[in-house]
């Protein structure tokens, strides 16, 4: 096991304690979402495993020893793992090649340039090798850590919602690069995020916190299917949610459905049209029935005024 949560309590105020009793468990060579609403406890605990926070009790246990916190640390951190938070932290006056290649070694200066120029390519940044970071725009210069992180190959990289600074183009471009290095070098991911539907494809465990309680644990296929609440199924993006007098009254097995998951038939419940909208892959439509507004996905735009639709999956 490469991290062990055991027992955590942490609060930033005794009126309000955020961690109380939290076990986690993370395995070596794992993509996982720590995923959550603003709050929740994400920051907050990627900042305790990596050693910025002191906590009250509990063990945090990385690669087989206990970690001590900055009480136990002259200079905060760990020196196995690599923290890119939301402030970059640059080297102001240093090239963005220079700062990529901060902790490299200078006794291959051959080996240190090809290294720095494949972490740029990684995270797309190769034209701008030798660009001062102020010239640099925020999700740019987030880029520019995350290479720098990369640099030392850490057994654990810690990321926190690397893709917030980032345009929609360039997320879907750095997220396969990124994943497909971490993994190819053996690289334990840790990614806190409250846009799962992003990064599912790579993940392979999703952690949810809400208000400092572990919600769910699960890999990502079981977590998406099963949310434990509508809280979990809410972070995967629009989501129908039922009370349980209407999983009744439709005479569905479960308290939330997926936009994709209802589809029009010539059979089942009767429903009003409110609006049929233009989507891109899809057609976004809200439709009534029983009182109830649900969102609708088709393929193509709805004409008509009425249409009857059943559950699926």
């Amino acid at each position: 096991m490469l991290l062990e949560i055991n027992n955590l309590f942490f609060s930033y105020s005794k009126e309000k304690p955020l961690f109380q009793n939290l076990t986690l468990r993370f395995e070596e060579g794992k993509i996982i979402a720590l995923a959550g609403e603003s709050g929740c406890g994400k920051s907050t605990l990627l900042s305790l495993i990596y050693g910025l926070l002191d906590w009250e009790s509990g063990d945090i246990i990385f690669d087989g020893e206990k970690l001590m916190g900055p009480k136990g640390n002259l200079v905060p951190g760990e020196a196995k793992m690599k923290f890119v938070a939301q402030n970059f932290d640059l080297m102001p006056y240093a090239t963005v090649a220079e700062n990529v290649g901060k902790f490299i070694s200078n006794i291959n200066l051959a080996k240190k340039k090809e290294t720095v120029a494949e972490l740029l390519e990684v995270v797309g940044l190769e034209e701008f090798a030798n660009t001062l970071p102020k010239n640099l725009s925020g999700g740019q210069q987030q880029r520019v850590a995350i290479a720098r992180a990369l640099s030392v190959l850490p057994k654990l990289l810690i990321l926190d919602e690397p893709f917030s600074n980032l345009d929609f183009s360039r997320k879907i471009e750095l997220r396969e690069r990124l994943f497909r290095f971490v993994k190819q070098q053996n690289i334990s991911l840790i990614i806190s995020t409250h846009e799962l539907q992003d990064i599912i494809p790579w993940l392979d465990q999703i952690i949810v916190l809400q208000d400092g309680r572990l919600i769910q644990n699960d890999n990502p296929e079981e977590t998406f299917r099963s949310p434990y609440n509508s809280y979990v199924a809410k972070l995967f993006g629009e989501v129908n949610i039922f009370n349980e007098n209407e999983i009744s009254e439709f005479q569905i097995p479960r308290f939330s459905y997926y936009p994709h998951e209802i589809k029009i038939s010539e059979n089942g419940f009767e429903a009003e049209v409110l609006e049929s909208r233009f989507a891109g892959n899809h057609y976004w439509n809200k439709v009534k029935t029983k009182g109830k507004e649900l969102v609708v996905y088709t393929n193509e735009k709805i004409e008509n005024k009425t249409i009857k639709f059943s559950f699926v999956g």
